[in-house]
Order: C-alpha cells, then sequence, then structure tokens
C-alpha cells in the first residue's frame, strides 16, 4: 500500500526512488561473493562511498581476522537509548555471475533484479536514506559486515558487543515477501567423516571396509534424529566418497545443516550426532562442528514487532505480517545476548539465494520511511 502521508520523510523518500534503484544497481555490480575476501574488501569501499553520498561520512572500516566491516556511530547522550541497525554486504554469487545475470530493473513489474539485491543489498540503500532523513543520528549506529553468509565468524563478536549495549536491534534482511521476520531457528553445521579400507572391488572386495556403506547407514540415522513435531531438522547438503569406480571407498564424508527453535533441541542433537557410531566393520566415525546460531525465540521481538506495526498505521501503510522463519542470520546473535531484536526490515521481494532474486522498488521508500519512524519510536 502506497503510503498516504504527503508531508515530511514518506514524501521525501518517495522523491528519491529513482536515486535509491540506481544506487542498488551500483552496490549489485561490486560483487561480494562471502568466500572472497578481496571482493568483499572491494565491497566495503562501495558500501563505505554510497554512505558517504547518503549520510555525509563514509563510515569506519574494521578489520577482524583479515575480513573488513564498516561501521557508523553516533553516541547517544547520557541516559539515551543506542539503536542498532545491522546488516550485510556478502552475498552466495560466485565471481562472474553479472556475466550472465547484470543488474537490470523491469519497469512494467516495478521489480529490480540482479544477484545479492534482495538479499540484502536494497536493504543497505534504504537503511541509508533512513538514517539521512532522521532529525538527528544520536543513540544509532550502524553495523555492516562481510561474512554473514557463512556464519559471522569474523563479525559476530562485533554483533554481540553491539547488543550488548543496544536498546534494540534491527536487522535490514529481506522481508517474508512483506512480512517482519519475528522469529528465527538456531543453526547447526556438523561434517560426519568416515574411514574405511580399500580394496578392489572385483577381485577381493570382502578384504575392503566400505566407507560409503556406512555413510549410508549414518545417514538413515540421523534423518531419524530431526524432530518434525519440534520444527527441528537436519539436512545432508555435501557428500562425496570414493576415489574410483572400481575401489571399495576407503573415505566418505557428509555435510549437515540442523535447524532448530529451541537451545534444548540443539542440544539433543548434538548429543545424539556425537554419540553416532558405524555399523560396517573395520570402519569409524569421526564428527566435527555443533550449534552455531541460537535461535531467534518470537519472544525477543514482540514488543518491537507491535511498534512497528503502530508506525506502518502512523505511515499509512498496511499492518505488517509477522513470520517465524528456519533461516538465521545476525539478528539471532543480538537475540542471543539479551537485545531486543526485529527482523526482516530490509527489502520487500523474493527468492533470496535463488535465480532471479528481486525488489518491489515501491517498497523500498515505504521500508526506509518505516526504518525511521522506528528509530525515532525506539531513542
Amino acid at each position: 500500500m502506497e503510503m498516504t502521508n504527503e508531508g515530511g520523510r514518506p514524501a521525501e523518500l518517495r522523491r528519491r526512488t529513482d536515486r535509491m534503484v540506481e544506487q542498488l544497481g551500483r552496490l549489485v555490480s561490486v560483487e561480494t561473493p562471502s568466500e572472497d575476501v578481496a571482493a568483499c574488501a572491494a565491497g566495503a569501499h562501495a558500501v563505505s562511498q554510497l554512505g558517504k553520498e547518503v549520510l555525509g561520512e563514509p563510515g569506519e572500516f574494521v578489520e577482524v581476522d583479515g575480513r573488513t566491516q564498516l561501521r557508523w556511530r553516533w553516541p547517544a547522550p547520557p541516559g539515551g537509548a543506542t539503536v542498532a541497525l545491522i546488516g550485510h554486504f556478502d552475498t552466495v554469487w560466485p565471481l562472474g555471475t553479472l556475466e550472465r545475470w547484470p543488474f537490470a530493473v523491469d519497469e512494467a513489474a516495478g521489480t529490480a533484479t540482479g544477484p545479492g539485491c534482495f538479499d540484502m543489498k536494497a536493504g543497505i540503500v534504504q537503511l541509508f536514506h533512513a538514517v539521512s532523513v532522521l532529525d538527528d543520528r544520536a543513540g544509532v549506529e550502524i553495523l555492516l559486515t562481510s561474512d554473514e553468509e557463512i556464519g559471522s565468524y569474523s563479525s559476530r563478536q562485533l554483533i554481540e558487543d553491539l547488543g550488548r549495549r543496544s536498546a534494540a536491534a534491527l536487522i535490514l534482511e529481506g522481508s517474508g515477501r512483506g512480512a517482519l521476520k519475528t522469529g528465527r531457528k538456531g543453526t547447526g553445521m556438523y561434517r560426519l567423516e568416515v574411514a574405511g579400507r580399500a580394496a578392489h572391488a572385483g577381485l577381493e572386495p570382502e578384504k575392503g571396509a566400505n566407507a560409503l556403506t556406512a555413510l549410508a547407514h549414518l545417514l538413515l540415522a540421523v534423518d531419524a534424529l530431526a524432530g518434525p513435531e519440534s520444527g527441528s531438522t537436519i539436512t545432508p547438503t555435501l557428500s562425496a566418497a570414493g576415489t574410483a569406480g572400481n575401489t571399495v571407498p576407503a573415505h566418505a564424508y557428509a555435510e549437515l545443516d540442523v535447524r532448530v527453535t529451541s537451545q534444548e533441541e540443539a542440544a539433543r542433537i548434538d548429543a545424539a550426532l556425537k554419540g553416532l557410531t558405524t555399523v560396517v566393520p573395520g570402519t569409524s566415525l569421526t564428527v566435527t562442528g555443533g550449534p552455531h546460531r541460537p535461535p531467534l525465540p518470537p519472544a525477543s521481538s514482540a514488543a518491537l514487532f507491535e511498534r512497528a506495526c503502530v508506525q506502518a498505521g502512523r505511515l499509512g501503510l498496511e499492518r505488517p505480517r509477522g513470520i517465524v522463519v528456519g533461516g538465521a542470520s545476525d539478528g539471532n546473535f543480538t537475540a542471543a545476548v539479551g537485545c531486543p531484536t526485529l527482523d526482516g526490515l530490509g527489502a520487500v521481494g523474493d527468492k533470496a539465494h535463488a535465480e532471479g532474486e528481486y525488489v518491489e522498488i515501491a517498497g523500498m521508500p515505504e521500508r526506509a520511511a518505516l526504518l525511521a519512524h522506528l528509530v525515532d519510536d525506539l531513542r
């Protein structure tokens, strides 16, 4: 729904729509795959330049474990509240994706597409414009990271520290088809490594110990560990075995993606996975990994969600829906340190991590206005 308030911030942000789209195109056109540290560093400079253009300040480069993160800080006055605005500029798309799928605007559909546009470079553009229309920035802190898609291993401490000193954390990840994300599952990553013994598959297979067969039995046991009634899932995602088509495999592995709704479920699954054993004689199992992002419970977002709904009403926007999703974000970390957290405040669009991800252009000024009003309400 279009904003009905014809004056002030909403009108100003609507006038900036074309500028927002052009800026989104610039960010998307700088590829930032998470695993490529140099590409992410170049992306950080592009984001910094955009920050300087919109906010008048380029932000602070923060190097952690060789990776570049960005932040802007305007201290709160004594007794004032700090509001954290958190996002990331890394994407899941490898270098070269732009060659076959460049940034593009579909005027008829009112959408923009390109690798990383929805997850979550449009959120960065909206964030900058929201902050730029605040009457003052006291108490606002922005943190944009370069490794969210691979677990935030270098930026986690920055995120948790910011959460500890903030009254609220607003996460600029893409919305759930317009819905704000009021809860997220926790995550864990595991690797099952099976060692066996090689042998000729035709001449003397009985002398081998088949690691692949052992892994197959293990994956059936893993499937039984999931808890559909509690919302827990365990998904094998990567696997490989063997060295030749006529050889009993001496090695096999599988990687597992675990999603849980509670810390208790995370502990249950962790113990069960680490207690697995192989059933094929002559084989052995090593389990590595463990729980990573704790769940973001709906209780952490409930009050913020209601305040966001109030602000949407004041802007003439439809009341947002709230959804709980299986994907995790850096909001999981802020919630875990006790900071009230609301996620999905970024772009309206769809197909995160999928071919054809897109942003609804009309939603960009709307969500920027909602963010600005919510920030003011929280300080």
